[in-house]
């Protein structure tokens, strides 16, 4: 008896099947027919929404098995029931999948015949023994961002040892949000959690890690990364930040004169952090996205050490969030959008130089012919044909009818931001949207799917707001984790926040990163003015999973106006040059740029 979730492939081939790779990746949410006279999909319709992610699928369908799911002409779903053997080749565990909870309780209740007497509650005892057994009269220093991950975690510490147990530390990195600290600070205090701040922004700024070097002997070595404010790669600033704050942590303890093995180290880390960073403590053979700063090799080395407690690490954030309640934290906590352990430094896009590799100029011609494709149809081009293969009639005829109403320039930003694709990392392009017109977003956000799925090279899409973008930028401003840069997003991220606050649809949207990017829109090439500006992301996201999701549609899960405003109010900050709105789903992109 078993469910193959998420990859129906392996389940064909051990029984006989064989399997091939497609010429049409599929990353992203489509709908499939099923057969609903199958166990599995019992109660379900013939058409559902689920998302798919893989680029080969199931040629020759294992003897004894039959075809009981489909993607147009791939194979989705197979079923050999009398040996209760099922393959998902999609994911019936994530939110995008609308139906996904029935399909996995039909095969836990109806097929493998399990109950549901395991609750929340089962899981906090657990947590609170797990505690009690590791820590026993020791003291753990709990690293406290304010976030609903750390917070919870601390709760149950408090829960399961004595208060002179639990050292609760909040650490400014320098990275936080307008008056968050204070804010941290003044809430934990009303829930009865004495806190320590540190203003470590400074160790933060001027902070290093080690890294591997590949060698060709393979002797493995290690170098000294740049400085926090002076590097541009994501991962090391993931390292950098993760790595400091065990530093900053271990000087806590000796300040208090305590031993560094007799003290554990807490952290609020959940299941999806652990399988993002590739950790084996989630899997042996997940592919790394983001190295996330609670999961940096400083840490594994503690948690080989036994000396790291992580009661959160089987929970994703809805399920933190019922705990969160089940412990009697206040709903305004609970629900509070996630801010991640880095803040503001993963959402500064920081760049010397541009990203433009040799596909950059196919790839425009591409999204040129994709934006114009009611004209582009007239005048036969080899790659028409290619976007031709790529797209279903259904496409087709949807684009016709989108470009032949809306004047659209669609094309590729110097900049690469990180998704995940086929649930692999990708480090790749950002596609800009400008438009004539007022944007159509329901057109546009259809755009923001078809595009990936065309150009693999592609993980993001973003409608950039004012006038017809006549020349995309193709260099960008250096930018780095200054006090001017980081000051910059600051204030544009409060604004933003502030509307959606105000607005009273901050509980409608899961979470809204403000991105920073280094892009400097309509200077005349001709005059060569060199690029000092740079231009702002809004990102709003909508999951109950965390680990897929969507964007908001403006004038659908948020209104056009709360939006707009938004724009007016950050364009008024010194030094920006355009707004831009992420259209993109998770997958292909990741919920942070970075």
């Amino acid at each position: 008896m078993a469910l193959c979730n998420g990859d129906s492939k392996m389940m064909n081939k051990v029984f006989g099947g064989t399997v091939h790779k497609k010429s049409v990746r599929e990353d992203g949410v489509f709908n499939i027919s099923v057969d609903n006279t199958c166990s599995l999909f019992r109660g379900l319709q013939k058409e559902e929404i689920v998302l798919l992610t893989h680029g080969d699928s199931v040629d020759k369908v294992a003897d004894g098995f039959k075809v009981v799911a489909r993607s147009g002409n791939i194979v989705a779903g197979i079923a050999n029931e009398s040996k209760k053997l099922y393959g998902a080749q999609f994911h019936p565990e994530v939110g995008l999948t609308e139906n996904g909870k029935v399909i996995l309780k039909n095969f836990l209740y109806d097929i493998a015949g399990c109950t549901g007497t395991y609750t929340v509650q089962n899981r906090e005892l657990e947590c609170i023994r797990e505690i009690k057994e590791r820590v026993g009269t020791s003291k753990v220093l709990v690293l406290l961002s304010g976030g609903v991950d750390s917070t919870v975690c601390t709760a149950l510490l408090n829960r399961a040892l004595n208060q002179d147990q639990v050292i609760a530390v909040h650490i400014d990195n320098g990275f936080m949000r307008k008056r968050e600290s204070q804010s941290v600070e003044e809430a934990l205090k009303k829930l009865g959690i004495q806190v320590k701040v540190i203003n470590a922004a400074h160790s933060f700024y001027n902070g290093t890690t080690t890294l591997p070097i590949s060698d060709e002997d393979r002797t493995p070595r290690k170098r000294i990364s740049k400085t926090l404010n002076m590097t541009t790669s994501p991962e090391e600033k993931r390292k950098i930040i993760g790595d400091t704050f065990v530093k900053i942590a271990s000087e806590v303890i000796g300040e208090m004169n305590l031993k560094p093995e007799e003290v554990f180290l807490a952290q609020g880390t959940l299941r999806p952090d652990l399988i993002e960073s590739a950790s084996l403590v989630a899997s042996g053979k997940a592919e790394l996205i983001k190295t996330h700063h609670n999961d940096t090799e400083l840490i594994r080395k503690l948690r080989e050490e036994g000396r790291v407690i992580e009661p959160l690490k089987d929970f994703h954030k809805d399920e933190v969030r019922i705990l969160g309640r089940e412990l009697g934290l206040p709903e305004e906590l609970v629900s509070r959008h996630p801010f991640p352990g880095p803040g503001l430094a993963i959402r500064v896009i920081c760049a010397e130089e541009p990203y433009i590799c040799k596909d950059f100029p196919e790839t425009n011609n591409i999204l040129k012919i994709v934006a114009d494709f009611s004209a582009s149809v007239k005048k036969p081009h080899t790659l028409l044909q290619r976007v031709k293969a790529c797209t279903t009639e259904e496409d087709q005829e949807k684009l016709m009818q989108i470009t032949s109403l809306h004047s659209l320039n669609a094309f590729l930003l110097p900049i690469k931001t990180v998704g995940v694709q086929g649930d692999c990392r990708s480090y790749s392009y950002v596609c800009g949207i400008s438009s004539k017109d007022e944007p159509d977003w329901e057109s546009l956000i259809f755009l923001a799917r078809l595009i990936p799925r065309m150009c693999h090279n592609v993980n993001r899409v973003v409608y950039i707001f004012g006038p017809p973008v006549k020349e995309p930028p193709t260099d960008v401003t250096p930018t780095f984790l200054t006090t001017g840069v980081l000051s910059t997003l600051r204030q544009a991220d409060f604004e933003a926040h502030n509307i959606l606050r105000e607005s009273g649809y901050a509980g409608k949207i899961s979470q809204m990163p403000v991105i920073l990017t280094p892009l400097h829109f309509d200077r005349d090439p001709l005059q060569k003015q060199p690029s000092c500006q740079r231009s702002v992301v809004i990102r709003t996201f909508i999951t109950s999973d965390f680990m897929t999701g969507i964007p908001a549609t403006p004038g659908n899960e948020i209104p056009v106006e709360v939006v707009l405003k938004m724009v007016t109010e950050i364009k008024k900050i010194p030094g920006i040059s355009r707004i831009m709105y992420d259209l993109t789903s998770k997958p292909p992109g990741t919920t942070e740029w970075e």
